[in-house]
């Protein structure tokens, strides 16, 4: 590793108070999507600070925006996020299901870190920009609402990430790996039925009940699943039965619904078959259907060669040293996901090597998996990511790392519980330092900006990027943000 670019990473380090600080404000104000004022104000409040141009709004979204150092060729972006998720509030470093507000909002999928991670390393990379004098501009986004508002997706669509030569982006999670793993695409609508209401008594022939019909299409998209393809997935809840007195005929009912398939053209043919399905169960009750689409997201295109570079760094930077009290927190928190799969042993079965193998095995009963993978086989994955979108705009690589006990379940109490702790803390700046690194390399290489750029072609068929949101669909922004 050269001077400049061990400096650079280094003087994460020197930020060290000043971004877990940030985290921890975070995690301690958890906002939903669209809602993230406080963290949108906090990261261009700090990215001014950091001596970066911010641009704030973006795509007319008042949470998204943009910190920029530089000039010219290559622009490289760090993508971050920080919404929370509804309903997972939860008492910080707490071995059992205890929320501080009932009902209340928490950091289920640890974007506390990944924001402040991307951002710790955009800070590195605008460093080492400085003491280089070599060309090029970093920019960081302030990406909201991933979690079911896909805010990538809206400021895909209207240009944000278009300047980008490349990005970069990670997650937390339970092991340190390179992401190999391609997301699905998705669509999800929401089904609003209005029927008539009567006295289901005395006039029930008067009553339409919307009720019926919302219950019609879920049994009818039951039955659809015998007739889709094996990897394809529907999800659905019921958000609003129209009341709550049997007596009634209900006027209105609504349910939200998510399709997701490997391909955007696949969810696609699946959102409309869905849309059928709704529209010949309000034939069948005598009802009226309006289908709201919300959002969308692209699958993701994998780009080995960006990948290659982060797998270099993720090798080349020593992995975090875990405390006693780290180690002693990962093992009550896994007493509660008693047996619970851990991603590590899935890896595990990727690795070929046996002498390899059987050193990574011995970190497999580890309640910290504090060891760096070897680069991954490539599979499709069944979760969802507005990464996805930027991915079809220019070549993209994400990092998983190891912010959590082996074998949290994703979207859990438990993830929230371990968000302030020192392991949490050290795999964020760990993220940051692998992330720079890589896109230090590029800075010094920008060939390999060409050749991911090639293969990104090669994997889309040359298809230009084509919006799934339309145009005229704007995102659920509150009128209070």
């Amino acid at each position: 590793m050269s001077t400049r670019k061990e400096q650079a990473i280094n003087f994460i380090d020197e930020k060290e108070k000043m971004l877990t600080g940030m985290s921890d404000f975070l995690w301690d104000h958890p906002e939903i999507g669209y809602h993230e004022t406080k963290a949108a104000k906090l990261f261009c409040e700090t990215l001014q600070q950091e001596g970066f141009t911010v641009e704030r709004p973006l795509a007319g979204i008042p949470t998204a925006f943009s910190g920029t150092f530089g000039s010219g060729a290559p622009i490289i972006g760090f993508l971050g996020e920080f919404d929370a998720l509804p309903g997972l509030s939860q008492v910080s470093q707490c071995p059992e299901k205890k929320a501080i507000e009932v009902g209340g909002a928490g950091h289920g999928c640890g974007h506390n870190l990944l924001g402040v991670g991307s951002l710790a390393a955009a800070i590195a990379v605008k460093h080492y920009l400085e003491e280089s004098g070599l060309p090029g501009t970093v920019k960081f986004f302030g990406c909201p609402a991933e979690e079911g508002g896909a805010g990538k997706g809206f400021m895909a669509r209207d240009g944000a990430f278009d300047e980008l030569d490349i990005a970069f982006s990670w997650h937390p999670g339970e092991v340190n790996s390179v992401a190999r793993e391609s997301t699905m695409a998705n669509y999800q609508a929401c089904y609003h039925f209005y029927g008539v209401s009567s006295h289901a008594a005395m006039s029930p022939e008067l009553g339409r009940s919307a009720l019926d019909a919302l219950e019609l299409m879920n049994t009818g998209v039951q039955y659809l699943r015998e007739h889709m393809p094996m990897d394809n997935r529907v999800h659905y809840a019921i958000t609003d039965t129209g009341g709550t007195l049997p007596g009634v005929v209900q006027p209105y009912a609504e349910g939200l619904y998510l399709m997701r398939a490997p391909q955007l053209g696949q969810a696609k043919d699946l959102y409309e078959r869905v849309n059928r399905i709704a529209k010949g169960a309000a034939m069948m009750t005598d009802t009226r259907v309006e289908i709201e689409f919300v959002k969308a997201c692209s699958n993701t295109v994998l780009n080995t060669n960006l990948l290659q570079v982060l797998q270099k760094n993720l090798e080349q930077i020593s992995v975090p040293e875990f405390s006693k009290e780290d180690f002693a927190l990962a093992k009550a928190m896994r007493a509660t996901q008693k047996g619970s799969a851990s991603y590590f042993d899935e890896l595990l079965l990727d690795v070929t090597d046996p002498e390899e193998q059987e050193k990574l095995s011995q970190n497999s009963d580890s309640d910290i998996h504090n060891v760096a993978m070897p680069f991954p086989m490539e599979h499709q994955g069944f979760a969802s990511s507005d990464v996805g979108d930027v991915s079809w705009v220019c070549p993209v690589a994400q990092l998983n790392i190891a912010t959590m006990p082996a074998g949290t379940a994703m979207h859990s109490w438990q993830e929230v519980a371990v968000g302030k702790s020192g392991m949490a803390h050290k795999g964020m700046l760990y993220a940051g330092k692998v992330l720079a690194g890589a896109a230090i390399d590029v800075l010094k290489d920008p060939a390999v900006i060409d050749r991911a750029k090639q293969e990104k072609l090669k994997r889309t068929k040359s298809q230009v990027y084509c919006a799934p949101i339309p145009k005229e669909i704007k995102p659920k922004i509150p009128q209070d943000v």
